[in-house]
């Protein structure tokens, strides 16, 4: 049956192998590691949060010194003026990120489904791409208190840029791994001849997803190396230049595009199935996370990863938010010791996603135990800055803390993220990668609307950054039991079934017969056969 459905599609176009799909080719694998060597971060996040924050301090002024002077805030506190009163500088920091994480909801939404079709995700990308690239440009413009609703409003449109080129990016390694050629033998001649199982290739298959995801990450760390490396070359030789902020912003985003556009000029045109009768490029989106939706009982392993994975990402992105607030007034915003620090978390990023992937290749160990291993430090990270309620001697209250903190990210941290896209491409139905994947970049980079919403108001009540831990360490620990529920093997199976009951329906509807009636068709062919 399940042959006879695959001719159907072919002739009608509507799936991805009704196209001739050309194999993965090392150029082409390399071109994705340089993109993910240039889209590393260090513009958009790093120096980005920290010349948007510096603005705010600069405007901002101690709430227990009369009368108000810009600019005189202390280790007491900063607040400026927010509408008919007044917000602290954290606080605003909070607001703008959970602006951008509400607008990508909605883009994820709206557009992550119709990068599956047509070859309408390689444009998309490539838009999101110049609009990181020209905003990041725009930021040298930022130079004083005076400009810190200009330096808002370029944080968020550039932080939005960002994070969807790491979603559509993502999208993309599941079929660069499906189209390796010795992943291509397999499913094409060993799987079919009957040489191996169905489970014997599903281990070949997410064994080259997590080897891709893997060095992915690692190159991505390479380049956040290489991009502070590069930056050192001015703020070194322009110490106390008021420029040497903006020059090191302008390297860093020269490197972005020179590693970056390779992946535009070597990838090789994967065009997927056409758009469905009656939907266009703009509505799709939003039917097909309709139909996901309504498929949550035929996909509940995928669901409920979804759901554990977006109080994860909640909860770990707001506590790296929020110890770089904690970190940005530490060091005074200097780019020189943020430079220093970040060089100690991407070097260790580097060791640990080659490690962690050597670990699991050597002992054959699966990607949700590998993946569990970094959830625990997802926990331990806001429970030690938690700590610093009670004490400073730890907690993120001295220099030495922010040394700890990006050694044990990098080295234990860097990994979640290549095993956090692995684990969601176990449970994604093929051909459903944009759509899947765009859910995934909601409970990613845009699930952050519950933490910077709740701390901020937290730190904006009492006046204290710290009592924002206590919440996250309890969001972080929900996350993981929920994860640690997820069932991958049945969750593989059951897309399987997603994806041959979608082709039924499909190519039914395409060749103008009755859904029930192909199946009766093709099953009394089968059963003559």
């Amino acid at each position: 049956m399940r042959e006879n459905l695959e001719q159907y599609e072919r002739l009608l176009e509507t799936d991805e192998d009704a196209f001739e799909q050309p194999t993965t080719t090392r150029r082409e694998l390399w071109a994705y590691y340089c993109y993910y060597n240039a889209d590393s971060g260090v513009g958009p996040v790093t120096y980005g949060q920290a010349l948007f924050q510096s603005a705010l301090s600069a405007a901002g002024h101690d709430p227990a010194i009369s009368p108000v002077v810009p600019g005189n805030c202390t280790t007491r506190g900063c607040v400026l003026p927010w509408g008919s009163g007044t917000r602290s500088v954290a606080s605003v920091v909070l607001i703008a990120n959970g602006v951008c994480f509400a607008v990508m909801s909605f883009l994820f939404v709206w557009l992550g489904s119709a990068a599956d079709y047509g070859s309408f995700g390689r444009w998309l990308l490539l838009a999101a791409t110049l609009v990181n690239w020209v905003f990041q440009f725009a930021f040298m413009s930022v130079r004083g208190a005076g400009q810190w609703k200009t330096a808002m409003g370029l944080y968020i449109v550039n932080y939005i840029a960002y994070g969807s080129t790491l979603v559509f990016f993502a999208a993309i390694f599941p079929r660069l791994a499906r189209y390796m050629p010795h992943v291509r033998k397999a499913r094409e001649e060993d799987l079919k001849d009957g040489r191996i199982s169905q489970d014997e290739y599903d281990a070949i298959e997410s064994l080259e997803r997590n080897h891709i995801s893997n060095v992915s990450t690692a190159h991505s760390n390479v380049g956040y190396v290489m991009t502070l490396a590069v930056s050192l070359s001015v703020l070194l030789p322009m110490r106390g230049n008021s420029y040497a902020n903006n020059w090191a912003l302008f390297l860093s985003t020269a490197y972005s595009i020179v590693f970056g556009v390779w992946w535009f000029i070597f990838q090789q045109k994967r065009p997927g199935p056409r758009l469905p009768r009656d939907s266009s490029y703009a509505t799709i989106g939003w039917k097909q996370v309709f139909l996901a939706l309504r498929e949550i009982r035929h996909l509940p392993q995928t669901f409920i990863y979804l759901v554990g994975f977006f109080l994860l990402a909640d909860g770990l992105n707001t506590t790296s938010t929020l110890i770089s607030i904690i970190q940005n007034d530490q060091v005074s915003f200097s780019f020189l010791q943020i430079t220093y620090l970040g060089l100690a978390q991407a070097l260790c990023s580097v060791v640990s996603t080659l490690g962690f992937w050597r670990i699991q290749q050597r002992f054959n160990i699966s990607t949700k135990r590998m993946f569990m291993v970094t959830n625990a430090f997802s926990v331990l990270l806001p429970f030690y800055g938690m700590l610093g309620l009670w004490t400073r001697r730890v907690g993120f209250h001295r220099i030495y803390d922010f040394w700890l903190y990006n050694v044990v990210f990098g080295l234990f941290q860097a990994p979640y993220y290549a095993y956090a896209q692995t684990m969601m491409s176990e449970v994604t139905p093929r051909g459903y990668e944009g759509m899947f994947f765009g859910l995934f970049g909601i409970t990613n980079r845009a699930s952050s609307v519950i933490g910077p919403n709740v701390v901020q108001a937290i730190v904006n009540a009492s006046g204290n950054n710290w009592l924002g831990f206590p919440f996250l360490v309890g969001l972080c620990t929900a996350a993981v039991v929920v994860i640690w529920f997820v069932d991958v093997e049945e969750g593989r199976e059951a897309c399987r079934r997603f994806v041959d009951e979608r082709k039924m329906v499909r190519v039914a509807r395409e060749g103008g017969e009755q859904a029930e009636e192909l199946v009766v068709a093709v099953s009394g062919r089968d059963a003559v056969r």
